[in-house]
């Protein structure tokens, strides 16, 4: 009877414990939905993938350029330029997007462009951050391709 109870116990634990990955891709991407500010951009070492080499914060204008990602897969990014307060769009781009809630895997498709990916490093519903996985070089003259980070506020 005991060995029974324990079994019967652990397999209620088993199934309590385990998420429907559908679930979980649901739960981020709703976290993901919205408009997103950058509040960073970071280039780290490749080499060590922690030295920060540059930090750049966005000023003027360019505090408004966002991106915005809807739950059925669309995206789209508009940047602003001008001069004191006197902000207007600069250009937009519009696409889909793909995310792997186990690998973290982020692909931006905008339209007339090659996919971008991405992987999702950060995601709250405040926060989040993105590892560039494309187009990096190195930087700092050590020969390993150093990574751009970029940091999203809502």
């Amino acid at each position: 009877m005991k060995k029974q109870l324990l079994l019967l116990a652990f397999s209620a634990l088993a199934l309590t414990s385990c998420k429907d990955d559908d679930d979980i891709q649901a739960y981020e991407m709703d976290m993901m939905k919205g408009e997103w500010k950058i509040s960073k951009t970071e280039v780290i070492s490749g080499k060590d993938d922690k030295t920060v080499i540059q930090t750049s914060v966005p000023t003027g204008c360019s505090t408004k350029d966002n991106i915005f990602f809807r739950t059925d897969y669309y995206t789209s990014y508009t940047s602003y330029a001008g001069v004191g307060a006197d902000c207007q769009v600069n250009g937009s781009s519009e696409g889909t997007y793909t995310y792997n809630s186990e690998t973290k895997d982020l692909v931006i498709n905008y339209t007339n462009d090659s996919p971008r990916p991405y992987k999702i490093v950060i995601l709250t519903s405040s926060e989040m951050r993105i590892k560039q996985m494309f187009g990096n070089i190195d930087q700092d003259g050590d020969l390993v391709p150093d990574v751009e980070y970029i940091s999203y506020k809502r």
